[in-house]
């Protein structure tokens, strides 16, 4: 008998070697295994019959293969099978598809997927590019000699039923039917002592079927299930499977939350000698938001236990005067502050940004990245370490081992999807338990927040201050570029600047994009040889990009050619027109950052958009939705929808959870059920719950958390 933890390889058909290839899918135990859900499935019980097939449906067919062969055409290679049932007969056809000259047999039984066409030359019906799977072969399991038993179980798993369909592994050698067999053979041997971690109150709330019965239908469905069901992850199985995941990092989440809320932290005084010295570094009136913002960042200051809280908002919301608030805060109560963030550029910004701020009402302020001398690193080292400096900013150098503090009572962690969870993690254990704010102006969506910082408590800076207008965003095509450098010129000449910016820095004979030093060159010499044109990119010097940056920032540059290394954390109000060329190679995210560097001002701005060639489908919908909207959550929401969740922030730096079954896009209900169970059951036992139930449930989390969920220290 199996149980869940078995190694796959002891599953009866698998073996040491076919063991290899299932762990490269992340297939290692019997659990894996029975957790590698059909992508999708066939109704093999009621296949149609050639006759019956009408032009337009998606069809399932059984039949016989006659004939196959592959043909030379001008454009591509063409191959053609004809399938039969008695006297009738159907066409597939298959482009660019060379590699299927030796797949087809005569007599073979195939189970053919696709849309039904009709031939414009023969008006006969036809599939093109059907998926297929051949479910019968005479010199396969039902030649002479095979297994009487063996074959009727592998033709019952083949036809006569709803069909499971697998993802191939190895290089097509795993084949969906293959993983029919062995996930048919696991389940049989699967051990009777099956364990059931969700308490039962739970089970209850949420209707949920027992976890054997899921995991035996969601590979081989019940006659009557609902085909929409099943292809949208809806059914009973489906819906047990997918809560149970979620379930579990929630509690984890939820568990890690009360034991920081155990830790011991510094409880910062918030007294009128804090509030005044809050109240006169304001450069104007917070908006709501922000006071918002800045009452529950300062409430968890104040208690007992160490603040995890996460400032998101969109860009130019605001977000950095409320941290500068919570420094002062800290500043006030005499312990210093750490701000680290992901560029030099970025900390430079803050830098500058809090020494127009803070510098005045008489608070240190130091910066120190990689790039500063070595006589300069070290005096501000030993500023840092005898706690002369109050406010700390600065890059990755800050987690370095020679930077001590000497009473470190807050950190501040900018555009932390940018770093990895050890550099924070190392950041934070500088000194003791201090808070912790962390910032973002890439607005998370609300499934990935319950995920990704469901451990952080969450303030939404949701309004732009006063005096700001919406940015104007049109998408223009390149062959109109004349006219939009005549009105990049009229805008300069109304006394505003403008960005222009490109994919790469340079042009190689592969690329036709176009590129930044070459199009600078362009745009200097040629195009407005009567302006001051910088460039900027990331192959720069340190010192250099600080050049062209204050530069620009002072009005003596009018145009700035730039890479995205200006995506993040540039300010400069006076900036009201950017032209993206190639605007279809950014990600979306990427181009709402990029547009978040205009509009600073009271200006109204612009974002231009210029495409070059075909623009896939993809790419289409992102620059639709720039066009649409300013608001960040919603293209967030968009962005995650066409990117998942793992490329979103990118998984291995974020620490995301690596889900089997679960979607985020998907199953956004069932993430709030999740969360909500959760908080339910570490509420303690009640008259609904026994702490043998909690017990149980957090016993089976802590066994598969870091293994299925690859959730590490966030600190």
């Amino acid at each position: 008998m199996l149980d869940l933890d078995t190694s796959v390889q002891y599953v009866k058909g698998i073996g040491p070697r076919l063991g290899e290839i299932l762990a490269a899918k992340g297939i290692l135990t019997v659990d894996d295994l029975l957790h590698y859900l059909p992508f999708r499935y066939e109704d093999r019980l009621n296949p149609k019959g050639i006759a019956e097939l009408r032009p337009g449906e998606m069809a399932t067919v059984i039949a016989e293969v006659r004939t196959s062969g592959l043909f030379r055409t001008r454009r591509m290679p063409l191959f053609q099978m004809t399938a039969g049932q008695g006297r009738a007969r159907l066409k597939c056809i298959w482009f660019n598809a060379a590699y299927l000259r030796d797949r087809f047999k005569p007599g073979q039984m195939i189970a053919l997927y696709g849309k039904v066409e009709e031939d414009s030359h023969s008006g006969e019906l036809q599939l093109v590019q059907p998926q297929f799977e051949i479910v019968g072969d005479p010199s396969e399991d039902g030649g002479p000699g095979a297994d009487a038993t063996e074959k009727k179980i592998a033709d019952s798993l083949e036809i006569g039923r709803i069909v499971p369909i697998y993802e191939s592994a190895g290089n097509g050698r795993l084949t969906s039917r293959w993983f029919r067999r062995i996930i048919h053979t696991a389940l049989q041997s699967l051990t009777a002592d099956f364990p059931e971690p969700i308490p039962s109150v739970v089970r209850r709330h949420l209707s949920l079927i027992s976890p054997r019965e899921a995991l035996q239908k969601v590979h081989w469905p019940d006659v009557g299930e609902s085909t929409a069901d099943l292809q949208s992850s809806r059914t009973p199985a489906h819906v047990r499977l997918i809560f149970e995941e979620l379930f579990f990092v929630e509690l984890g989440l939820e568990l890690k939350r009360r034991e920081q809320k155990a830790q011991t932290g510094i409880p910062f005084r918030l007294d009128n000698q804090a509030r005044e010295a809050i109240k006169r570094i304001l450069p104007f009136h917070p908006t709501a938001a922000q006071k918002r913002a800045l009452k529950e960042i300062a409430s968890d200051m104040e208690k007992p236990f160490p603040m995890r809280r996460l400032l998101q908002g969109d860009v130019g919301s605001g977000k950095t005067i409320v941290a500068f608030e919570a420094a002062i805060i800290a500043i006030e109560n005499g312990f210093q502050v750490a701000l680290m963030a992901p560029t030099e550029i970025l900390a430079q910004q803050h830098y500058f940004s809090a020494r127009n701020i803070l510098e005045s009402a008489g608070y240190r302020i130091v910066l120190l990245t990689g790039s500063l001398e070595q006589d300069r690193k070290r005096e501000v080292r030993r500023h840092i370490s005898q706690g002369n400096a109050q406010l700390v900013i600065g890059t990755h150098a800050l987690i370095e081992q020679t930077v001590e503090f000497d009473k470190l009572g807050l950190v501040i962690v900018d555009e932390q999807h940018r770093f990895g969870v050890l550099q924070r993690f190392k950041l934070m254990k500088k000194s003791g338990e201090p808070d912790v704010l962390v910032m973002t102006a890439t607005p998370i969506p609300r499934t990935l927040a319950l995920t990704l910082y469901g451990d952080l408590d969450i303030s939404v800076i949701d309004e732009l201050p006063p005096g700001r207008t919406p940015i104007a965003t049109q998408r223009i095509s390149d062959d109109q570029t004349a006219e939009v450098w005549k009105f990049v010129r009229q805008q300069v000449s109304a006394g505003h600047q403008a960005y222009v910016v490109y994919p790469v820095i340079e042009e190689n004979e592969e690329n036709e994009l176009k590129a930044a030093i070459q199009m600078h060159r362009a745009l200097r010499e040629k195009i407005f040889p009567d302006l001051h044109v910088g460039l900027l990119h990331g192959r720069m010097a340190a010192d250099e990009k600080d050049r062209i940056m204050r530069e620009f920032q002072k009005g003596e540059l009018q145009i700035l050619v730039s890479t995205t290394v200006i995506e993040v954390g540039v300010d400069v109000p006076n900036a009201a027109v950017m032209v993206v060329e190639h605007a279809e190679r950014f990600g979306l995210a990427q181009l709402h950052q990029l547009r978040g560097r205009i509009g600073r001002g009271a200006a109204k701005s612009y974002c231009i958009l210029m495409t070059g060639g075909k623009v896939s489908e993809e790419g289409e919908r992102r620059l639709d939705a720039m066009v649409k909207t300013n608001d960040g959550f919603e293209i967030a929401e968009l962005d995650l929808e066409l990117r998942g969740p793992g490329e979103f922030f990118g998984t291995r730096q974020a620490g995301m959870p690596n889900f089997r079954v679960a979607s985020l896009i998907r199953d956004r209900q069932l993430l709030e059920a999740a969360k909500r169970e959760a908080a339910a059951v570490l509420a303690g036992p009640n008259a609904e719950i026994t702490q043998e139930e909690i017990s149980r449930a957090l016993r089976y989390m802590r066994a598969r958390w870091q293994k299925t969920y690859g959730l590490v220290e966030v600190g």
